[in-house]
């Protein structure tokens, strides 16, 4: 699929940015190679079935990502490229897959948007401290998930299931960034690439609610443990941009549009909702470590995402039941509306943040 993907050497669009025309089987990239700093492409969906592009570093590791872009619609995707060096761009049709690939080079050394700029700076120190007391949670909690499923605890581990997934939702757009590990934590059976194996969570979700604890559950069970303790140690260390924290905000909104609010997700439990939930708390933290910065540039947008927020907030916390939430098949059709609405509503803010935020 790499030869679909071509440059020509050019650049149309707004500011500069880099023309991409996705279609079902072509990723056209009109320039594949760029300066060090912020990086903007913007991803015209000329195909029939919804479409993804990213940027991947060295190992697969995401950079940036922009999905959820529909047959007609056009996506902008800001990255800051901190380093020079040999990178990829992909398409992916149907979201699936490795994507439609080329190369892509980036040249010089501009400094990083951080350097002399104290809230820029901030706003990724805090970000960072979230998301270090979070994966701190997450293995606490996977560990006592796989604890019940290997001794055969089931309503102990169905409990926990939905419990230990909440801090992987919440920051899911920064563990995502490293390559397989997240389709081997997270991947749906229907979605995993061809050849990988079903594991993780949603392998043990099936194993607890639909077939019964298998013989390779516990097996199942260990290999998450291992992949999520690799994930919190990643997850430490990695140093974000301002714009990832901006585009993470967004990419947390398009999961819940594109999995949780239709049942997709979680679907031999049905805790979708749990999942949601986190996502839009992972989203807010992003953009509550970006506030200072918003509002500096942009005070009537961060109004807009606090309306927005809070209207999100008060048609989720209906769906309330005891300690957590409804199962998604016990959700109205009107109130699954309801909360697509709200979040439709609040995604077209949130994707401004990161033009604000990189806005010299």
């Amino acid at each position: 699929m790499l030869a679909a993907c071509s440059g020509n050497g050019g650049t149309t669009g707004a500011s500069g940015s880099i023309a991409v025309e996705a279609s079902d089987d072509a990723c056209k990239v009109a320039k594949t190679e760029a300066s060090t700093g912020n990086v903007t492409f913007e991803v015209a969906n000329k195909g029939t079935k919804v479409t993804e592009f990213y940027l991947y570093a060295e190992g697969d590791r995401i950079l940036g990502e922009v999905e959820n872009i529909g047959p007609g619609l056009t996506r902008k995707l800001i990255v800051e490229v901190t380093e020079s060096g040999k990178f990829q761009t992909a398409c992916k049709p149907g979201m699936k897959g490795d994507g439609i690939r080329g190369d892509f080079t980036v040249t010089g050394d501009a400094k990083k948007s951080t350097d002399g700029n104290a809230l820029l700076a901030e706003a990724t120190k805090s970000y960072a401290r979230y998301v270090t007391s979070q994966a701190d949670q997450l293995l606490v909690k996977t560990e006592e998930f796989v604890n019940a499923v290997k001794v055969k605890k089931v309503d102990d581990a169905k409990a926990l299931f939905p419990v230990s997934r909440t801090y992987w939702e919440r920051i899911e757009p920064v563990a995502e960034s490293f390559g397989d590990l997240d389709p081997k934590i997270d991947g749906r059976e229907d979605v995993i690439e061809e050849g990988m194996a079903f594991t993780g969570y949603h392998r043990l979700e099936k194993d607890l609610w639909e077939s019964g604890l298998q013989a390779d559950s516990d097996k199942i069970a260990d290999q998450l443990l291992v992949d999520v303790k690799e994930i919190v140690s990643k997850a430490k260390t990695v140093e974000l941009t301002p714009v990832q924290l901006a585009n993470g905000a967004k990419e947390l909104l398009d999961e819940v549009a594109t999995g949780k609010i239709t049942g997709e997700e979680d679907r031999y439990s049905h805790t979708d909702l749990w999942d949601f939930r986190a996502n839009v708390d992972g989203s807010q933290a992003a953009i509550a470590a970006l506030r200072p910065v918003v509002e500096q540039k942009d005070k009537a947008l961060v109004s807009t995402l606090d309306e927005k927020f809070k209207a999100l907030d008060e048609a989720l916390e209906k769906q309330r039941k005891g300690d957590g939430f409804k199962l998604y098949t016990e959700l109205t059709q009107d109130e699954i509306k309801a909360l697509a609405e709200a979040v439709d509503a609040l995604g077209e803010p949130v994707s401004k943040v990161a033009e604000v935020v990189s806005a010299k």
